[in-house]
């Protein structure tokens, strides 16, 4: 009986935990940081390693994923954009 009501609680849990990140401003964030993630690393690779513009990119995405988890989706997509930016300056020089 114990099992039971063990697995019907972590459900529940895991069900109440995960229902934010579906919405329609949780999916652009994950999604936004998801493409700025792989673009930051291709620049990475084509560019100056230790760049300014580099490590404030790495510096808004690490914020980025930290508002994702907080569900602060607003700011994660925020954080996202100007890191963008700061990738595409690096890209220039």
């Amino acid at each position: 009986m114990n099992a039971r009501l063990l697995v019907l609680v972590s459900a529940l849990l895991a069900t109440a935990c995960s229902g934010r990140i579906a919405t329609p401003a949780g999916q652009e964030c994950s999604e936004s940081l998801r493409r700025a993630e792989k673009e930051y690393e291709a620049t990475n690779t084509e560019t100056l390693r230790g760049s300014l513009e580099m490590i404030k990119a790495a510096n808004l995405l690490s914020q980025a994923s930290i508002a994702r988890q907080f569900e602060k989706f607003e700011s994660c997509s925020d954080k996202v954009r100007r890191a963008r930016i700061y990738i595409e300056e690096a890209k220039k020089k």
